[in-house]
């Protein structure tokens, strides 16, 4: 049984459909904690095995969602692991489809870097001009090489060899019941014209309703039967604590920013640990919103997630520093700490999405020197 500091991978899920993906595609499930050895940590975890690497998982508060309850989750986690090296953000998304991206549901975004170094931007934390494209004030930071590198090697067999995510969640749920009918593709994928707007009334069937005139759907070619797979799109994935409900604002960002999806917790970790974040499409961010495409979406994106790990060498995670290395060698790092730290720097006029980045550097000088730790060798060294 791995002890706590063999934990290397922190892998975030923000809803129970999101943390069950998780659980069944781990190679191996490890014992529970007896008990957080941190009084302040409030998080569950499910801890585990894929490939080579021992991987700790988290859930958000059951009705808790959001950049702040993301930051305080990861928080806990990595004061809790503290040898966890970067993070992986796999849950559902809403998409933005558009003519350069032919988004579908169950489709997987994996974030990228865009010119501005980033590949999340926090949509709601920014400038509103009349008459002028939002502008962005601040940005998040990008994902840790090791994973732009494992990213780029999967783009790239893809292109020649394609990928096996639909034939992967078929072998994970075949021949079990509950799973299957849990995870299984659903039929419908009905993308609405911006301008449709779905009735306010909970019980009105969307299907029966919004899709009875025919005019209101856009005309999509159906997908060839080789590419009934989820395809896999990168690039930039938009973060906010608002959830995206409005086609029109949908595809203003899709248009200015060249949004592929946008969600509600990553601007809360990006700036906590190096992370990448992995999304399956299960709506199209407007008001004929469900939760038709959720378990199906989920599990693709815990798929892709599996899949990257498998590419990444133990020993290049264990030569990357950890959290507690670069920050506070050791000791309990406080939310409050770190959020008076930023409030701080705002009254000075510092940009607040990169000030906690400053912030965790201001803690980071005031920690007591600490020897590197040592590289342990794994079985396949």
């Amino acid at each position: 049984m791995p002890e706590r500091n063999d934990y290397t991978v922190g892998w975030v899920s923000a809803l129970p459909i999101e943390r069950a993906a998780a659980h069944v595609v781990l190679d191996k499930v490890h014992d529970r904690l007896d008990y957080n050895p941190h009084r302040r940590d409030s998080n569950t975890y499910l801890l585990g095995e894929i490939g080579d690497h021992n991987v700790v998982i988290c859930i958000l508060p059951k009705g808790e969602y959001g950049i702040s309850t993301a930051t305080a989750a990861a928080t806990n986690m990595l004061n809790t692991f503290p040898s966890i090296r970067f993070g992986l953000m796999v849950g559902i998304g809403g998409g933005a489809p558009s003519r350069e991206n032919d988004i579908r549901l169950g489709d997987i975004v994996v974030s990228r870097q865009d010119g501005n170094g980033t590949g999340v931007f926090q949509f709601d934390y920014g400038t509103t001009i009349q008459g002028q494209e939002f502008l962005t004030t601040g940005y998040l930071n990008p994902p840790p090489q090791i994973l732009e590198a494992a990213v780029a090697d999967m783009e790239a067999e893809h292109l020649v060899n394609g990928h096996s995510v639909d034939d992967d969640i078929t072998g994970i749920i075949k021949g079990k019941p509950q799973l299957e009918r849990l995870f299984r593709r659903p039929g419908q994928d009905l993308l609405f014209k911006s301008h449709v707007v779905h009735p306010t009334k909970d019980d009105v069937n969307c299907a029966e309703h919004c899709a009875a005139d025919k005019s209101n759907l856009v005309d999509r070619r159906l997908r060839a039967q080789d590419e009934s797979s989820p395809a896999i799109h990168y690039g930039l994935i938009a973060s906010s604590n608002q959830l995206m409900k409005d086609a029109l604002v949908r595809d203003r960002f899709s248009k200015e920013k060249g949004v592929l999806c946008f969600e509600m917790e990553a601007a809360g970790l990006m700036n906590i640990f190096d992370c990448l974040v992995i999304r399956g499409i299960c709506d199209y961010s407007d008001s004929h919103k469900n939760k038709v495409w959720q378990p199906y979406a989920a599990l693709a994106a815990a798929v892709y997630a599996k899949d990257l790990l498998l590419r990444v060498s133990p020993l290049g995670v264990e030569a990357q520093d950890g959290f507690i290395d670069r920050f506070l060698a050791g000791q309990w790092l406080s939310v409050e700490a770190v959020t008076k730290r930023w409030r701080e720097m705002n009254a000075n006029n510092y940009c607040s999405i990169c000030s906690l980045q400053s912030a965790m550097t201001a803690l980071w000088s005031k920690r007591p020197p600490r020897p590197k730790p040592t590289m342990k060798p794994t079985a396949n060294s």
